[in-house]
């Protein structure tokens, strides 16, 4: 099978919006792996800094004539919708051939038309904005890893008009503020956006109508802010859904309020298939201080704000208006790298070039295609809801018996700390986990026991080794019993700790290695410091990686 790729048609017009590319070099690699062969239109991967040269050393082909790379292409990888190119005089849709596949960007909610068209040259198109929001499909979510660079982007945009610090400072001159930056929508581009301005020095503060991303706010220190009026606004899949008239006129008065308060405003609002929600009003923008900026991430599918122009730079009474539409775009390297890869993830799941299948029992596929042998297929039919099980019918009361019922035994006691329905396993003395431990520490204590009553008064030797072994016994228990009533979660800071306690055994084994090393007890502890040092390494190898994750 033959993959083409080509240059957006938006890097053709007078204003180059679209600078990415759907495959780069490295993920062409990948592509060739999975058995297709790839033409690349000559100059497709120029805005992206990725040069002819570097994908005919991938193991691709470069096509000089963009229409026979359109005619010949079985599979054609896209970032924009299918539109006009300009500098070939012709439709993207009618260069390929009938039945062709398209992977990229397609917006079937509001590209009815082309949406038509598709089907009538029985396209299969991939829209990758219709990948479920599902944790396998996290790969393959276009989505989110565009909307993490165009959040993160933003607040650059936002710095590079701001006319002072993000960060506050203290100079011999006078004290500079820390600049205040509101963030509307604390989706994958709003965590970014909130992200990127508190490493910027910036106070940061969120508004999202889903009360479940609150954590995630307070999480990067940031400020959570929530109206009066209750009302969960979650939408499923990670996104919002409409409000009740009552609910936004109280987000109206909290906007209102925070307007004559910060610095920057960067609004993130959608809703899938519909225009972006107007939020932010003139009056709003009138009421901020002059110098303040408003970036408008939704200005493609026309804004949150009343005074967003979509790819321009609007200064309204002193504040100034960012509409871009290709934020993504403005780190086209990263972004081409990000969404590349995203292709050849679904083009993985898809089977590749050998096993290739537009399966319809595969969820990943079936929530992305939206034309497939001349049938429009979006939307994906909803799955039913999983009916209840009926409730089984209540036994008739049996008569009471004549004879005594036994006693029921009572029930174990739960541990402290868990609370109704805590986490972690809770340890009795009869589970069936613990039962062998326990048995063990029965029958060694019984054994010290016997040792201790009956040994002779001069048997020195004989007591301590009861004692030692009612120690080892107790130790055991207890250990086991500690451990075993530890959350998942905790286990690795757990090894941390137990790092101490090989210390010490280290430390007793060493003590005892004086001497005769063949004596049974000598070998005893060079075995134990052995394994000690072994368990030290380990846990410390174990805490490096972990706090690894934690370092920026």
């Amino acid at each position: 099978m033959r993959i083409a790729v080509v240059r957006e048609a938006l890097a053709t017009d007078p204003l180059p919006l679209e600078t990415r590319v759907a495959a780069t070099p490295d993920s062409i690699k990948r592509l060739i792996a999975l058995g297709f062969e790839v033409s690349v239109e000559s100059g497709a991967g120029e805005a992206a800094n990725f040069p002819d040269s570097q994908y005919v050393d991938a193991g691709a082909t470069i096509a000089a004539d963009a229409r026979e790379n359109y005619a010949a292409a079985d599979v054609l990888l896209k970032v924009r919708p299918l539109r006009e190119r300009p500098d070939l005089g012709a439709d993207e849709v009618d260069l390929l051939r009938d039945g062709a596949t398209v992977l990229g960007f397609f917006y079937p909610g509001r590209n009815t038309e082309l949406l038509e068209r598709a089907r009538a040259k029985k396209l299969t198109v991939l829209a990758m904005e219709c990948v479920p929001r599902i944790s396998r499909a996290q790969k393959m979510d276009a989505l989110s890893s565009q909307a993490n660079i165009a959040g993160y982007r933003a607040v650059l945009e936002a710095a590079n008009r701001y006319g002072s610090f993000f960060t506050g400072q203290m100079t011999a001159a006078g004290k500079v503020p820390p600049a205040k930056v509101l963030v509307i929508g604390a989706g994958v581009a709003g965590l970014a956006a909130l992200g990127a301005a508190k490493g910027l020095g910036a106070i940061i503060r969120s508004f999202d109508t889903r009360a479940a991303v609150r954590e995630q706010i307070e999480s990067m220190g940031g400020e959570f802010l929530e109206v009066t009026f209750k009302e969960d606004g979650d939408g499923g899949g990670g996104y919002a859904k409409e409000m009740s008239p009552a609910f936004l006129e109280a987000e109206y008065a909290l906007f209102r309020k925070q307007a004559k308060e910060v610095d920057i405003v960067i609004t993130t609002a959608l809703i899938p298939n519909k225009p972006a929600p107007k939020l932010w009003f003139k009056d709003m923008v009138e009421l901020m201080k002059p110098g303040s900026v408003i970036v408008d991430m939704a200005a493609e599918s026309g804004g949150n704000c009343d005074v967003t122009v979509a790819n321009e730079v609007v200064v309204h009474n002193g504040v100034i208006v960012l509409g871009f539409t290709d934020l993504a775009g403005r780190l086209p390297t990263t972004a081409s790298n990000l969404y590349g890869q995203n292709l050849v993830h679904l083009l993985t799941d898809m089977g590749g070039a050998k096993g290739w299948k537009v399966d319809f029992d595969d969820e990943v596929v079936r929530g992305a295609t939206v034309t497939h042998e001349g049938e429009i297929t979006w939307p994906p039919p909803v799955k039913p809801a999983a009916a209840p099980a009926p409730a089984a019918p209540k036994p008739a009361a049996a008569p009471a018996p004549v004879v005594a019922a036994p006693v029921a035994p009572p029930a174990p006691t739960k541990s402290k700390g868990h609370g109704h329905g805590g986490g972690g396993p809770k340890v009795h003395l009869g589970s069936a986990r613990s039962a062998p431990l326990t048995w063990l520490s029965i029958v060694a204590l019984a054994l010290s026991y016997f040792l201790l009553q009956n040994a002779a008064p001069d048997a020195t030797g004989l007591h301590l080794f009861a004692q030692q072994l009612t120690i080892f016994a107790l130790s055991c228990f207890v250990g086991w019993q500690v451990v075993w009533n530890v959350a998942p979660a905790l286990h690795t800071p757990l090894m941390s700790v137990t790092n101490a306690i090989s210390g010490i055994i280290v430390v007793g084994g060493m003590l005892h290695l004086s001497g005769d090393l063949s004596r049974p007890a000598a070998l005893l502890a060079l075995a134990a410091v052995l394994f000690a040092t072994i368990n030290i390494g380990g846990g410390f190898m174990v805490t490096r990686r972990m706090l690894k994750m934690f370092h920026r």
